[in-house]
């Protein structure tokens, strides 16, 4: 499944927001500095898709605020 997702980095709290099916708003407490918001991107849809971390993948947008996510 793919997902668009709009990441607001260095966020008071972490949170996952659902728009619709395919759009997503998600909050990261990390820097958007040598990758950690993605990271912290990446975490936080492994947990609200109750997955593993290694069956999130962001395809597009690595140094943008908007993402192409994909959950396997």
């Amino acid at each position: 499944m793919k997902i668009f997702v709009s990441v607001k980095a260095s966020a008071k709290k972490e949170q996952v927001e659902k728009i619709d099916d395919a759009h997503f708003k998600v909050s990261v407490k990390e820097p958007p500095i040598d990758g950690r918001a993605n990271y912290g991107v990446e975490r936080a849809l492994a947990s609200y898709f109750k997955t593993s971390l290694s069956k999130v993948n962001i395809l597009k947008g690595h140094t943008s605020k908007q993402k192409i996510v994909e959950i396997m």
